[in-house]
């Protein structure tokens, strides 16, 4: 089923009707099911608009938030001044740790599934992995010394993503004067392997349930592609924007990728399908006698 653009596209828009590029995309965790919509996507746009500010967090960078991860109730942002902040929204004085690191705008920022190991990249082509037991708990002290600093990307290192079925497996990507998608031992700093994609890298998302791997592209062709792990082989193109495709979010079931571009649109697709539903096991009858059957029963 990959491929499958879901209910068109929708057009972003300020709050005084004028086109609005996207600046960040992330599913929430749970949609309310009181929105009278007829269908997934709609009720999910329907609650996004309902939303409403809860805080606003200043003083943390010098310039502009080009990036943000959360962490539980850490919020972590990475700013156009290098700095990377961990912002527990519980409390007043919300900016618990900072991370220094990069010379330029951090642009990409992801934590693991454990929340043990945070991955920054930004625009100096670094990438850096953090490892939570290494923070300072003051923010005066905070500038704390990263796991790994590593250097072989050759552009900005927008794209980020952990792989979910490997803790210690980091997909990143490159640029538009790198292309690549590499992949990381986290533990040991290793690069496992280099894949030439032939175009800018701007995000990659893991299938929760198969081993693929979504990345999504600049210049030449704007397209989503989906690739088989870890062998790499391209699967499918999806085609649609007509500008990069900066970002992508994956619905909590894992079937559902939301994508925002610098078209100013924002499309829906059903790229990684229906997961199986496991079947339930067998009741074993407990007639009779213990015997050797049971021994194949898991």
């Amino acid at each position: 089923m990959a491929g499958t653009l879901l209910s068109g596209s929708t057009r972003l828009t300020s709050s005084s009707g004028t086109p609005a590029p996207a600046a960040w995309l992330a599913y929430t965790s749970s949609i309310p099911k009181c929105c009278p919509c007829p269908n997934e996507v709609d009720q999910m746009l329907n609650y996004i608009l309902l939303c409403m500010q809860l805080r606003t967090l200043k003083g943390v960078h010098e310039s502009r938030v080009g990036s943000l991860a959360w962490n539980n109730n850490i919020l972590t942002t990475g700013g156009m001044d290098g700095r990377i902040v961990n912002n527990d929204v519980r409390i007043r004085d919300h900016a618990v740790q900072t991370y220094q690191g990069h010379s330029q705008e951090v642009c990409g920022l992801k934590w693991s599934g454990s929340g043990q190991q945070l991955a920054s990249g930004g625009n100096d082509n670094l990438l850096h992995i953090w490892d939570v037991s290494m923070a300072s708990s003051m923010p005066s002290a905070g500038r704390n010394q990263w796991l790994h600093r590593l250097e072989d990307h050759t552009a900005a290192v927008k794209a980020l993503a952990w792989c979910p079925f490997q803790s210690n497996l980091l997909a990143t990507g490159g640029g538009g004067s790198d292309r690549c998608i590499k992949f990381w031992n986290t533990h040991t700093g290793a690069c496992l392997n280099s894949v030439d994609t032939g175009s800018q890298v701007c995000s990659l998302l893991w299938n929760k349930n198969e081993r693929e791997l979504l990345s999504s592209h600049g210049f030449t062709q704007n397209q989503l592609t989906l690739w088989k792990y870890p062998s790499m082989v391209k699967m499918a193109e999806l085609t649609g924007h007509t500008s990069r495709v900066l970002f992508m979010a994956q619905s909590p079931d894992g079937c559902t990728v939301a994508s925002a571009s610098a078209d100013e649109t924002l499309r829906f697709w059903n790229v990684f399908g229906t997961p199986e539903v496991a079947k339930p096991a067998p009741k074993a009858s407990h007639s009779g006698m213990f015997n050797s059957s049971f021994a194949h029963i898991r």
